[in-house]
């Protein structure tokens, strides 16, 4: 009851200070405050007394319940506190989520379901906790590796193409107007434009510019997760855009071509070691300007 008291008088800011230092001594201050710091921007619209007053002397007399102020107040942090629960659980369900991996890093994370998920540099992903285990459906932008725990099906969504497991190891990339898809165990389905295929074990699909490339693969997962990046017959506009992403650095490249395809692997921790691959294969000129910064000349 003590207790009560001094929160109704804490809320309206009437304590004194030796009652102020009780109350913040209490085990549930820290609570109470952020309460207080959450609800504090939350607003009332103004209360139109007139018409309020009118219709009470209209109403029928009734019997006057008193409720003493200090019960009032009671009422006011118990509605305040209610209130303030109901907005967190809100913001911390219905809200999306968002999971993001910065240039020259991954983010590995588990789902409410415990599925797996690791982000690739420069990727983000969405998606809501609200009914998760009945609806498990996430946006995908860049790339990740999926880990997926048995149940309903599981759903990944990009700008390119859908994904759709009930459990199993899949890795979806979908940059530009590429999308790349690999099944590392059981099977998936994928859907691109008007196109749907099954993925079994061991295969991957290449959708760009209208055309498909269908490929097999022997490794237990995505390259990048051993730091290695994996080509597929991909331009050098492609190549570097994903070195750039991978070492967070910037690449300019002078030369005229800019079709010759590359395919194989580069690797994602050793700089000096993937510009010479790159100069070797374009016959290109590569020049360090700064840490940070290469170009690229045509020799």
């Amino acid at each position: 009851m003590k207790t009560n008291r001094l929160l109704a008088k804490w809320l309206n800011d009437d304590l004194t200070e030796d009652e102020l230092a009780e109350f913040q001594a209490s085990p549930d201050f820290k609570k109470y405050q952020k309460i207080k710091n959450y609800t504090q921007y939350l607003e009332v619209g103004d209360l139109d007394e007139d018409p309020m007053l009118s219709n009470i002397l209209q109403q029928e007399k009734t019997t006057l319940k008193v409720i003493p102020i200090y019960k009032s107040w009671m009422f006011r942090a118990a509605a305040i506190f209610v209130l303030a629960l109901g907005v967190a659980f809100s913001v911390k369900n219905f809200v999306p989520e968002t999971k993001t991996a910065s240039f020259g890093e991954t983010n590995t994370f588990l789902l409410p379901d415990n599925s797996e998920v690791v982000l690739n540099s420069g990727s983000e992903i969405n998606y809501k906790k609200w009914n998760w285990d009945n609806k498990r459906r996430l946006e995908l932008k860049g790339e990740a590796y999926f880990k997926v725990s048995k149940g309903r099906r599981f759903e990944v969504q990009t700008n390119l193409g859908k994904v759709a497991v009930l459990g199993t190891q899949f890795n979806v990339k979908a940059r530009k107007n590429r999308f790349d898809v690999t099944c590392y165990e059981g099977r998936i389905k994928v859907n691109y434009a008007n196109t749907q295929l099954i993925l079994i074990h061991g295969q991957s699909v290449t959708f760009e510019n209208g055309k498909q490339y269908k490929t097999s693969i022997n490794s237990s997962k995505p390259e990048w997760m051993n730091n290695q990046i994996l080509f597929n017959k991909e331009n050098i506009k492609t190549l570097l855009d994903e070195v750039q992403r991978q070492y967070n650095i910037t690449i300019i490249l002078n030369t005229k071509d800019t079709t010759s395809l590359f395919t194989g692997k580069l690797p994602d921790n050793d700089l000096d070691t993937a510009i010479q691959i790159i100069s070797t294969t374009y016959h290109l000129q590569a020049r360090k300007v700064s840490e940070n910064k290469i170009i690229f000349d045509e020799k």
